[in-house]
């Protein structure tokens, strides 16, 4: 359609202007105790008119009836088509004022998203979804299309993340994304929703992009992105909604419906991920102490970097203590010497990714000084040998010469501890291990030192185990046996059964394990229903989301035992290469991540009880099945609207009347 360009608002709505600063009050507060303001900003003018065409101006002066400020303007406020340079959005008392700085493209409709950044300045009451538009041809394109951003591999909404639009006649693998700016762009807010205004009636295809850079195209694997291959077409019909009417501001009138234009697709859902094989550089180094020393990456190795000590043999002094992916290495310095010096100079070589994108080796020189220095640690040492000595004297007097027997201060010796962790009572599972982590990495055992014992009546009787290494972990150790229900274990160690790296011994230990009966321990049995041919990954997930169990499922089934009590969540993953891992995206290559989904409801589950749940993980819609209380990613717009306050208000003076 095509419009008459507007009369400007300095004829038209000089004489509004003029009615509403004669109504209006000149006090921005509200006096104490009065009621709250519960109506929201309304535009008054604005220079051009909303939604003009044929427009030159890079300027937009939008006037309201009484004094606002902008929200988080940087999160909230969108313009499309995407600005280079960024625009200045900026309150100035009763108007908002925006400049552009990128040409103005031609024939082309521009919209300033404010989404509910608008908000009057003594109560914040928000204008609501407001959207200004204007063309700098003579048409005004007016479609729009809606829908929502989660996150691949636990489908949390996504929030601040850009989607746009490129036109449907390219195909999804072409240069497009990769080397320029959207068509027309919008924003999520914190339920991962986003609506893309100003559209031309056509066909497109949808993607999403975390910029980093500020390109407004992907560019560089640090970019969260999604996309879909689907062509969308652009529609509208006219449709109801309802709106309440009140009779107060605390009395709701009637609910009734309003027409209003319903554009579609509104239920675009697109699955975000970060593609593997992110880029590499050194993220950082730190030295709490003269005995290590980290070196943290920002994304896995596939070798460890080379270390050439300057001041000290690297061969010989360190012992590198890598994460799983190498990502995260700590060195420890063995060599005491070495460990004393203040400073430790060497070169680090390793791979970085350089500006066309493949990874390169670099070396920097480091020189890295620990947090707290070995004379302070040995000062430290002193004064609480002092401090011991001094207990030491007062007790020998107590006592007296003859009762009194000399101890070895206890903080002499430093020895390497091992602790259980996570619990140490188990169900009778034989293929439930308990795992055990030491202070150090462990460099030899003697196995002959390691006892497992079941109590039989009061005395313990050896019985056979396994004490294996958790794969590239030189820390954690994992205990098995064929535990038997209501029975108690003992496990002991011999003094100087295990060494670590630093050359420090455990000292003996014992540590009694339980295993429950099985009574104290439900299931969950799931059938899973209307499922394609796949192979899918059943996880039950703690109330934090966390994985506490995992099994494939075979023939549709997927069997849960000794569980404890409590509330379970519930995911699948489609495992597309059967590695029983969940695996994300690659863009070029066109792979999507694997497809996740949560069961929408709890499972509580009490001991000795069995739940069967039946889940057709396919009939829900994506964006319904995550519950609520453990989706980490709230709605904002928590406040207590205007309207709430007033009640609150009005019943405190009712409280005070009848005291």
């Amino acid at each position: 359609m095509t419009h008459k360009t507007p009369t400007p608002y300095y004829t038209k709505g000089l004489a509004i202007a003029v009615v509403v600063a004669l109504a209006s009050c000149a006090s921005i507060g509200s006096p104490d105790g009065g009621r709250y303001d519960v109506e929201p900003p309304r535009v008054v003018a604005s220079h051009p008119l909303n939604g003009s065409v044929n427009q030159r101006s890079k300027k937009v002066d939008i006037r309201f009836n009484e004094f606002i400020k902008l929200e988080n303007a940087s999160e909230k406020v969108v313009i499309s088509p995407p600005q280079r340079e960024v625009p200045n959005v900026r309150a100035d008392g009763k108007s908002v004022k925006i400049t552009l700085y990128d040409s103005l493209r031609a024939n082309t409709t521009y919209t300033i998203d404010f989404s509910d950044a608008i908000v009057d300045n003594n109560e914040n009451n928000p204008m609501g979804q407001y959207t200004f538009s204007f063309s700098t041809g003579p048409v005004i394109d007016t479609m729009e299309v809606s829908g929502t951003v989660l996150n691949a591999e636990n489908l949390e909404p996504v929030k601040g993340i850009q989607v746009g639009l490129y036109p449907a006649d390219s195909t999804w693998h072409d240069s497009l994304f990769r080397s320029r700016g959207f068509l027309r762009v919008g924003r999520t807010d914190s339920r991962g929703h986003f609506v893309i205004k100003g559209v031309k009636p056509g066909n497109y295809r949808t993607y999403a992009l975390q910029d980093m850079d500020g390109n407004s195209f992907f560019s560089q694997k640090s970019e969260v992105i999604a996309w879909d291959t689907a062509v969308i077409t652009t529609s509208q019909r006219p449709d109801l909604r309802p709106d309440t009417v009140w009779i107060d501001t605390a009395t709701i009138d009637k609910i009734r419906m309003v027409p209003y234009i319903h554009y579609f697709p509104d239920d675009i859902v697109l699955r975000s991920f970060l593609e593997e094989g992110q880029e590499q550089h050194l993220l950082k180094t730190a030295r709490p102490d003269p005995y290590t020393f980290t070196l943290y990456f920002t994304a896995p190795q596939d070798s460890l970097p080379v270390i050439t000590g300057m001041n000290f043999d690297a061969r010989t002094a360190l012992v590198p203590e890598p994460s799983l992916h190498n990502d995260t290495i700590i060195y420890w310095v063995t060599d005491t010497l070495v460990a004393q010096a203040d400073t430790l100079a060497f070169t680090l070589t390793y791979p970085d990714t350089d500006t066309t994108g493949a990874a390169v080796p670099r070396t920097d020189t480091m020189e890295l000084v620990p947090k707290k220095t070995y004379a302070r640690i040995k000062k430290e040492l002193q004064d609480q040998l002092d401090e011991w000595n001094k207990k030491e004297e007062k007790r020998k007097k107590k006592l007296g010469e003859a009762a009194f027997k000399a101890e070895e201060p206890p903080f002499l010796t430093t020895y390497l501890t091992m602790q259980i962790k996570g619990r140490s009572s188990l169900p009778p599972d034989p293929n439930r291990p308990i795992m055990m982590e030491f202070s150090e990495p462990v460099e030899e055992i003697d196995t002959t030192k390691l006892h497992l014992a079941m109590k039989v009546d009061s005395l313990y009787k050896p019985v056979p185990f396994l004490f294996l290494p958790v794969e590239k972990d030189q820390r954690r150790f994992r205990l098995y046996a064929e535990w038997e229900a209501k029975q108690s274990y003992r496990f002991t160690t011999d003094s100087l059964a295990f060494r670590s790296v630093m050359n420090h011994y455990t000292r003996s230990t014992k540590n009694t394990i339980s295993i429950k009966s099985e009574d104290e321990y439900g299931s969950i049995f799931v059938k899973l229903t209307g499922a394609k041919d796949e192979q899918q990954v059943v996880q039950l997930l703690s109330t934090s989301d966390k994985v506490v169990a995992q099994e494939t499922a075979k023939d549709g089934q997927a069997d849960f035992y000794f569980l404890d009590p409590g509330q379970y969540y519930m995911r699948l993953f489609i495992d597309k290469n059967g590695n029983g891992k969940w695996d994300t995206g690659d863009y070029d290559s066109g792979r999507q991540p694997e497809e996740v989904f949560y069961f929408p409801q709890p499972l509580p589950l009490r001991a000795r009880f069995d739940v069967e749940q039946t889940w057709n993980y396919r009939s829900i819609k994506l964006t319904e099945q995550k519950p609520q209380a453990i989706t980490k990613q709230k709605p904002s717009g928590n406040k207590k609207s205007a309207i709430e306050r007033n009640k609150e208000r009005e019943q405190e003076r009712q409280n005070k009347k009848k005291r």
